[in-house]
């Protein structure tokens, strides 16, 4: 039993003078084995908690996809956290002060701030987008007159993806700063229009009434009772019309609209009721001028 003790205590004293080993030195500063084995333990047990973590976010099967947005986020901050508390214990295990390193470096940082003033731009969006959840995962955007359906919301950009399956790399910035119509952010249904005009002279109520039957006849058209037909205006050459509907298709909404445009233009067809174009009516005036 003694021989066993001895044993057990000499390799436990040839482990703590291998851990105690200088693997570099600079001056004053030293880095042992033993500061690379705690940081590696410390990135091991941040993997673990952010592993579970997740696991407890996601742990239910049934999640739409507005849910889903939420929880994502909710998982990106506490990811990027998890990460920046790690990191600082990294520093402090390795013997190196991040209060005296931000000290130290103030001047440094300032230049790197002012050459990365836009990329510090955007990660200060990013923690904006994602702790205001204005927008989620799975939203429909507007963006510089482009339609983009959001896939991932990261701390520097988001990835969506356009309406001709074109992924897109968008700066959080852009999102905050600009101009944005969130097109599913108040309901999974969205409202929108097709303006036609019709020659002067066509019974404005039977064009009314076409025009709500083709919305009702689309399948991606949502409530179609609501489908409203309207008078807008008596323009130069035509009387402006304007289709109303609602569809939940807000991504592909383009086809739908084409869709239902050709409808619209089979039934004025067979209703010989004549789609407008601008028009100019030249009269010349003949003139006879007397001869000396």
């Amino acid at each position: 039993m003694h021989y066993i003790y001895l044993r057990l205590y000499f390799n436990m004293q040839a482990i703590n003078e291998l851990l105690d080993r200088v693997i570099f030195r600079m001056g004053d500063y030293s880095l042992k084995l033993l500061a690379i084995v705690n940081v590696l333990l410390i990135i091991f047990i941040t993997l673990i908690i952010l592993w579970f973590i997740k696991k407890m976010l996601f742990r239910r099967s049934e999640i739409d996809e507005h849910e889903k947005g939420n929880i994502q986020a909710i998982y990106q901050i506490l990811r990027y956290i998890g990460w920046l508390i790690a990191f600082g214990l990294a520093l402090e295990t390795m013997g190196i002060k991040v209060t005296l390193l931000l000290a130290g470096s103030a001047a440094l940082l300032v230049g790197i701030g002012l050459g990365l003033q836009q990329t510090f731009n955007d990660v200060i969006s990013g923690v904006i987008l994602l702790t205001e959840r204005s927008i989620k995962i799975g939203d429909v955007l507007e963006i510089d007159d482009d339609v983009v359906k959001i896939q991932t919301i990261g701390i520097r950009t988001s990835k969506g993806l356009n309406t001709d399956n074109i992924s897109i790399i968008i700066p959080n910035s852009l999102i905050t700063t600009s101009k944005v119509i969130n097109w599913s952010h108040q309901s999974d249904k969205t409202r929108f229009r097709i303006d036609v005009g019709v020659a002067y002279g066509s019974d404005v109520d039977k064009v009314i009434k076409i025009l709500e039957e083709s919305a009702n006849e689309h399948p991606e058209v949502y409530e179609r009772e609501l489908a409203e037909g309207r008078i807008m205006g008596f323009g130069p050459s035509s009387i402006d019309f304007q289709l109303l509907f609602f569809s939940k298709n807000t991504f592909r909404i383009g086809s739908v609209k084409s869709d239902i445009r050709r409808i619209i233009l089979r039934k004025f067809n067979e209703n010989n009721i004549v789609i407008s174009f601008p028009q100019l009516d030249v009269h010349l005036k003949s003139t006879s001028k007397s001869l000396p």
